[in-house]
């Protein structure tokens, strides 16, 4: 799914489910980085466009650049942007990080052939087509309808206990 927001509709699940201990912005980045090879290879015409990055090892690697520089630069913009948040901890960070790419090859296995989504500890890609593209996609749109409600739910009940009554 390279250039697609897909991949950040289970991005919104994991958000409602780890709040301020994961980093939406830095997850959102992970895939961005994920998809440069993709990018890179349709520019110059690769034969392959998911190798070194779309695997354990490029997961990893990415992962770890991702949650290095996705703290400082998120919160160069929540700042900038002059949005009041709760601390950004290296853990959200970095935890959304990891979480951004170890998805993102899974997402992508079950689409692309041209992947070894467990290299360097197994060759091949038995995930490919374990779930049809629509099946696939739709889960995507759901995981984005469902962590949407969820965080949605929670802002307005925070603001409701804010608001004075009577």
């Amino acid at each position: 799914m390279p250039f697609t927001p897909l991949h950040l509709g289970p991005g919104l699940v994991f958000k409602a489910i780890g709040g301020r201990h994961f980093s939406f912005m830095v997850f959102g980045g992970a895939q961005v980085l994920m998809d440069l090879e993709p990018l890179l290879g349709m520019i110059y015409v690769w034969p392959s466009l998911h190798g070194t990055t779309h695997n354990l090892l490029g997961a990893l690697l990415i992962g770890t650049l991702a949650g290095a520089i996705g703290r400082p630069i998120s919160e160069r913009v929540l700042r900038g942007l002059r949005i009041a948040h709760a601390p950004f901890t290296w853990t959200a960070s970095f935890v959304a990080a990891y979480v951004g790419t170890f998805s993102h090859v899974a997402i992508d296995a079950l689409m692309h052939a041209d992947m070894s989504p467990l290299w360097p500890l197994r060759d091949g890609n038995a995930w490919l087509g374990a779930v049809s593209l629509e099946h696939l996609h739709l889960a995507c749109v759901g995981a984005a309808l469902l962590g949407g409600a969820v965080l949605g739910l929670r802002a307005l009940l925070a603001r409701s206990r804010k608001e004075p009554t009577g």
